[in-house]
Formats: C-alpha cells, structure tokens, sequence
C-alpha cells in the first residue's frame, strides 16, 4: 500500500482550461469558483473522522447496497488499472480490490485519504495505492486506467465538466467511466417525503453525531443543486463518451451513470 500526494498537472490533450464561470454553487449559495474549493474542503476536513458512520445513518444503511451494485456494474477484473476518484474512505475500492485489480484510490482531501489508509491497514487489505489528486487537474498521462470510478464526489467538483474531460483523458480506448450519485427522485409522493427528511433532519443527525450541522446542510443542499439525470448524461456526452446509460436506484434518488472511451 503507497499512499503519495501528487501536485495536479495533467497533459495538455483537450482538457478545458478555459476561465469558466465566475461564481458556482456552494449548495443553495453563490460563491466566487476561485473559493469553492477551498470551502468543500473545509467541509470534508471536518466531517472526515465520521464520514462512514453518518453514511450509515443517513441513509439507513442502504449506501451500502448501492455501493455494492455500483461495483457489480463496473465488473472490476484482475490485471485491471482502475482509478477511483474522490474515493476518500475506500468504500468503493475495499469493494473492488477483492476482484484483484490495482486500484489508485484519490481523493483532493488529504484527510479523507487518511481516514481511507487507516481503514485499510485496520482490515489488512494490500496492494492499494492512495494520491492527492483534483479529479479537474489529474497528474496522470494519458490512456493509463481501464476504468475510472466516482461515487457521491462529482457533485463537489467546481467544475464538473473538466472533471469529465480529465477522466476521458487518463482512460485507455475502450475503458469504462462509472459515476454513482445522488439525482432527483421521480415517484411521487417519495420526492416530497425525503425532501422533508433531508432538509430538517439530517443536519441535526450530523450535529448529534459529527458535532456539524453545517457540512451536512450543505451535502444535502448540492444535490439540490446537482443537474437532474438526463442533464448529467449529456454533459458525460460533451466528455466524449459513448453508450452513456443511466440506472436509476429508487426512483432516481441515486443513479448510476456509466459511458465507455472509443
């Protein structure tokens, strides 16, 4: 297990460097694009130490089972090079580390990363390497990895379309892009009840059991705010992609989005 913090870099091959938007969403607020970064980390820094345990809570446990359905989808093989972005803890590549392909597990937040090595010696798992990287700006070169995996982490990336080209950047032809997330659920009815739920209770759970109201207000705040599926899919599109698929998981409250490099 290596763990190494890269300085972003990546090759100049399409990525959009452009100036972008001068102001992004920060949940429901407006913020310069130049300090987004700063304050997501700021988030994750903090709720770091109780990320899984606030997963659990949150969503009753069925992160779990989406996470374990998101890695049946990617099919990871032995002999495979797979880079799991913002894979902070390492719930996903725990998951797909059994299949025995090498997993670069990065994440822009050393504290995350942390949490993530710890968990890995605690449960003996080998043979994992760990980078700070921004999935924008990725150090790697070009057509190294067979898939690229994201799950619950392109919502915090300012600019999500450069997120996109990076990671059509560092897959090889034919590789395979996988992104997990949260969306819009579409059955009626659900849509107001969890609405509900998430807006006025899960900043108090995360207040009793991470001290921090704040972060979970605004996790909760930027699914809102996150493109609805269809959107999203054509922004992968953009990416350069092909066969983009989407699977909604309980009405489209999370979603499974996936393309391949051709």
């Amino acid at each position: 297990m290596t763990a190494t913090a890269s300085a972003p870099s990546g090759e100049s091959t399409g990525t959009p460097h452009d100036l972008g938007p001068q102001t992004v969403s920060f949940g429901y607020e407006e913020v310069p694009a130049a300090e987004k970064e700063a304050r997501v980390g700021a988030v994750f820094s903090s709720v770091a130490r109780k990320y899984d345990v606030m997963n659990d809570a949150m969503s009753v446990g069925m992160h779990r089972l989406w996470k374990d359905r998101f890695v049946a989808r990617v099919k990871p093989r032995g002999g495979e090079t797979i880079l799991d972005m913002a894979g902070g803890t390492g719930d996903i590549a725990f998951r797909m580390a059994k299949a025995g392909a090498a997993i670069t597990v990065s994440d822009i937040n050393q504290d995350m990363l942390d949490v993530g090595i710890e968990r890995a010696e605690k449960r003996g798992i080998e043979g994992l390497s760990w980078s700070r990287q921004n999935a924008e700006e990725l150090s790697f070169s070009d057509r190294t990895f067979d898939a690229y995996t994201i799950a619950f982490g392109i919502r915090n990336v300012t600019h999500i379309g450069r997120a996109l080209a990076e990671a059509h950047r560092v897959l090889r032809f034919g590789g395979r892009f996988f992104c997990l997330e949260f969306s819009t659920t579409e059955w009626p009815g659900f849509a107001q009840v969890y609405d509900a739920y998430s807006h006025h209770l899960v900043p108090r759970i995360g207040k009793a059991i991470a001290g921090d109201a704040d972060s979970y207000r605004y996790l909760i705040e930027s699914i809102r705010r996150f493109p609805p599926m269809p959107q999203f899919e054509a922004m992968i599109r953009d990416a350069g992609f092909r066969r983009t698929r989407v699977e909604p998981i309980l009405g489209g409250l999370v979603a499974i989005h996936s393309g391949w490099k051709v």
